[in-house]
């Protein structure tokens, strides 16, 4: 239940992705303000990690994961009862908030609940679930609006069908014992000294995978159209689908790997994807745009788990909660300002060029990345 829970939140952030085409076309916006609505779900997400992130730890896993339940099914109705912008900056946000609510509790529940307490294991089957989840939502959406009718709003109703059976999570075994009254306030962020350069290859390793997964799932049927001549919804769903599954077998195979085997492989397979995405647009080859999401999806995957894994190694205990946190703020700050940054850029400039002018700052993190972690300095912080 509780992965299930987890699954359609997931779902319901990635819903909207093939439809930002219709929603352009019927209100009258630019790629930019895309980008902005993509920015406020980024933001919403943030918002909750950085108040609420240790909120289930005080209050108990279920109540939180519930709450994440509530504001989804809220942001839901906002996106099926206001099809305007200011409505879709509103679903967005909400949307942003009730991920980030969930992501926390139910990375920690389904931890605390595998058989055996086998965290290692729970923390997998977590980021399995979180990926398959953000991919299921252009596939669902984009079918839907594909081939059934009211194309923004049969969406919206099968994510509230799939989640309102969620709610049986009350009937789920709590793990934490209540504390009392729980106190908010903004997360501390820090990062000691002496993890200062691995820490910073494990943030640019996740900012820039984050960077990618955001410029797929904010602007993938502005690609298709502009440079491939291609307007199918379910096309961009199934991409979309394409780029997380990618991400989920790479977390996959790579779960025995080495953190530094695993974030060089990483570095190297992402640019070599972005390469390709780049080329498919002034040659309109969907077999490169596909070949180019994949091997970026597949270099997401090891970064992202290995950056994740390795950052929660290196952090002190009692400082954990402030490293990790740091590392999510880079991480959504790449999956917000460089696609903010196309976005403006689509205005001045052709498709092409603000892909390309992408793909080399990306490109630029992931080397330094992979500078640091093969110097002598980054080597020994892994191997310690």
């Amino acid at each position: 239940m509780v992965a299930y829970a987890f699954t359609v939140v997931m779902l319901g952030g990635t819903i909207p992705t093939p439809l930002y085409p219709i929603y352009q076309h019927r209100i009258g916006f630019s790629a930019l303000v895309v980008t902005l609505v993509f920015a406020a779900y980024a933001a919403g997400t943030l918002a909750a990690l950085l108040v609420f992130g240790r909120l289930s730890d005080q209050v108990g896993r279920r109540p939180v994961i519930l709450a994440a339940l509530g504001v989804a099914v809220t942001s839901t109705a906002v996106f099926v009862l206001d099809q305007s912008l200011t409505g879709l900056f509103v679903g967005r946000a909400l949307s942003g908030l009730s991920v980030g609510l969930c992501t926390g509790a139910a990375t920690a529940g389904l931890a605390e609940l595998h058989p055996g307490s086998d965290r290692a294991r729970g923390a997998l089957v977590a980021s399995t679930v979180q990926m398959a989840g953000l991919g299921l939502g252009p596939l669902l959406s984009g079918l839907l609006s594909q081939y059934g009718p009211a194309p923004t709003t049969v969406p919206y109703l099968a994510l509230l069908g799939l989640l309102l059976p969620a709610g049986l999570i009350a009937l789920v075994p709590e793990t934490v014992s209540a504390v009392g009254r729980p106190h908010l306030g903004v997360q501390r962020l820090a990062v000691p000294a002496q993890i200062r350069a691995p820490f910073a290859a494990a943030a640019a390793a996740g900012f820039a995978s984050f960077a990618f997964l955001g410029l797929l799932t904010s602007l993938v049927g502005r690609f298709l159209a502009t440079s491939l001549h291609n307007t199918s919804y379910s096309l961009a769903g199934v991409l979309v689908f394409a780029l997380f599954l990618a991400v989920v077998v790479a977390q996959l195979l790579g779960a025995r790997w080495s953190s530094r085997k695993a974030l060089l492989a990483g570095l190297g397979l992402l640019p070599a994807g972005l390469l390709l995405f780049v080329l498919a647009l002034p040659t309109g080859s969907l077999a490169l745009f596909v070949a180019g999401i994949i091997l970026g999806g597949l270099g997401v995957g090891l970064d992202f788990r290995a950056a994740l894994a390795l950052v929660s190694h290196l952090a002190p205990e009692g400082k954990r909660s402030e490293v990790v946190s740091a590392f999510f703020v880079a991480a959504y700050l790449g999956i917000t300002l460089p696609v903010i940054g196309v976005g403006i850029l689509t205005t001045f400039a052709s498709t092409l060029v603000a892909a390309t002018a992408f793909a080399g700052v990306v490109t630029a993190l992931a080397g330094a990345a992979a500078w640091v972690i093969t110097s002598r300095a980054g080597s020994l912080a892994l191997r310690g």
